[in-house]
């Protein structure tokens, strides 16, 4: 199968109380890129300005990254500042500078449209349905979300929601969007509108798959020190997906290995800034990881 992975590349400015990192490199798209190139050989769909490190595009390619679908336009990347406290599930932005990622209007390239798997990572729903329509025949299509969209663009993401397959979204958003105090009633009411796969990111406490026939949680890896929270949701839904495109199989017991597969790139992105935790990883160290899982929660 193929998958493709439409998002934002960005320079990130994360404070946090130990330190502060500028412009470090971040962004929806090469938190799951990285993610699921440890599975399988993602295309990525983007916009980056003149200033964005070409060897950071080189390291996508030493990936297996295919970044055909990557724009580079004169002016400034996308940057993002944000501050986290001493409890990392709790972050203010600082400051949005969309950049060249304001026009952001991409054409899919042939081969992309007829991609078995699509992620549309946390952007404008409106890109995001542009995205849907161009795409032919998937298998397979899953949306993020943020509640910065649901505030403001709630139509709109409401008319993409009941055209995919599978909706990433944290707890905050999935009650906030279905307007119910409950979680698991939250993500039922979610399914109705559209999506046959609910995933349910809870941070530091996991993730929930839920289904209309079957509902599975997985643990967060418990990790003793937490560096920066910043694109954990993004690399978990890259593994996510990255280990269903490598197995082609839609399985309950896929999906299960799935979660605990995304789970496990988010543990090691939070224990290094920006994308670093993802950028040298060997596949011994992330089936030893995995492994770790099922013993925390065989019994």
């Amino acid at each position: 199968m193929s998958l493709v992975i439409v998002g934002s590349l960005a320079f990130d400015t994360i404070e946090t109380p130990e330190t502060r990192k500028e412009k470090i490199i971040g962004g929806s798209c090469a938190y799951s890129a990285l993610a699921a190139s440890y599975f399988t050989d993602p295309k990525i769909v983007a916009v980056v300005g003149s200033d964005f490190p070409s060897d950071v595009i080189d390291l996508f390619q030493s990936r297996g990254v295919d970044t055909r679908g990557l724009t580079i336009e004169k002016g400034k990347t996308f940057h993002w500042e944000g501050r986290y406290g001493h409890d990392p599930n709790q972050r203010t932005t600082i400051k949005t500078e969309l950049n060249v990622f304001q026009d952001f209007k991409p054409e899919l390239l042939p081969d992309y449209r007829r991609a078995d798997i699509v992620f549309l990572g946390n952007i404008d729903p409106d890109i995001q349905e542009d995205i849907r329509l161009q795409l032919v025949c998937p298998k397979l299509v899953a949306m993020d979300t943020i509640n910065l969209w649901i505030n403001i663009k709630r139509d709109a993401l409401l008319k993409v929601l009941k055209d995919v397959d599978m909706f990433f979204a944290n707890d905050e958003e999935v009650k906030m969007l279905a307007g119910e105090n409950n979680l698991i009633t939250a993500g039922r009411k979610l399914l109705e509108l559209g999506p046959s796969h609910m995933i349910i990111k809870k941070g530091e406490h996991g993730a929930l798959l839920l289904r209309e026939d079957f509902i599975f949680g997985t643990l967060a890896f418990p990790c003793e020190n937490v560096v920066d929270p910043t694109g954990a949701g993004d690399s978990f839904g890259g593994g996510f997906l990255g280990y269903l495109d490598k197995v082609q199989s839609f399985e309950k017991k896929h999906l299960r290995r799935a979660a605990v597969y995304g789970s496990v790139m988010a543990s090691f992105t939070i224990e290094k800034f920006g994308i670093e935790g993802l950028k040298a990883l060997t596949l011994e160290q992330i089936e030893q990881r995995y492994s770790e899982f099922n013993k925390l929660v065989s019994f």
